[in-house]
């Protein structure tokens, strides 16, 4: 049985994460497993999707980076219901934590290929209730978007030595999925993400979680 340890407990990165060995040299740039077989929404209702390390939002970080936005937001278009975009689960796997946030529902689900990672989806009005323990399977609806509040949001991350870290999810999608996307103007899974090193040289400045400095990169990756 995987124990689990909290990997952050601040407000917004509160994930669970698999307790891993110290010794575990485990590669966090390397070696990342395509394990998401099943898009988490309706990519036909999205019109556009920030990129990963953008100023979208608030400052979401772990252990390794600070001041920038580690998940992406999925925004609907603008002649869509947002509460009836669809909410799956990308991955077959087990519920480790749900929260009841200001808008909704959060589930973060361990994967059962790839049992060191967490998907962590924001902000859903549940179908039915779930709770920790309950077993998800890939493609499976967890409920729709929570309302046009706020985005759709998700993240991905896992234990590399003990420390939280969070990839995006576009490293971490099947070739089949990102065919969705590509036929939809994204030539390039980095397209949708800011490297660290941009990043780095384009500093953001924050005040708590909230952005006061938006850089000179764009934040958006915009779908045809």
């Amino acid at each position: 049985m995987l124990a689990f340890v909290f990997a952050r407990c601040d407000k917004h990165n509160d994930a669970v994460a698999p307790q891993q060995n110290a010794n575990d040299t485990t590669k966090a740039t390397l070696d990342i497993p395509k394990f998401i077989t099943t898009d988490y929404i309706e990519a036909d209702k999205i019109e556009r999707i920030s990129k990963f390390r953008s100023a979208i939002g608030h400052d979401y970080w772990d252990d390794f980076e600070r001041c920038r936005s580690m998940k992406h937001y999925f925004s609907p278009r603008s002649t869509v219901s947002w509460s009836s975009v669809k909410i799956f689960s990308p991955i077959t796997g087990k519920i480790v934590r749900t929260t009841e946030e200001w808008a909704g529902t959060q589930i973060q689900i361990q994967s059962a290929a790839q049992p060191k990672y967490i998907v962590i989806i924001f902000h859903i009005a549940l179908q039915h209730q779930l709770n920790a323990g309950d077993s998800v399977f890939a493609g499976q609806q967890l409920g729709t978007h929570f309302s046009s509040q706020t985005m759709s949001d998700i993240a991905v991350g896992f234990s590399d030595n003990n420390r939280w870290k969070l990839i995006s999810y576009f490293e971490v999608i099947s070739d089949s999925v990102f065919q969705h996307y590509s036929a939809r103007g994204i030539t390039s899974r980095t397209d949708c993400i800011i490297s660290k090193e941009t990043r780095d040289a384009d500093t953001l400045k924050c005040n708590g979680e909230n952005f006061i400095s938006s850089g000179t990169l764009e934040n958006w990756v915009v779908l045809k």
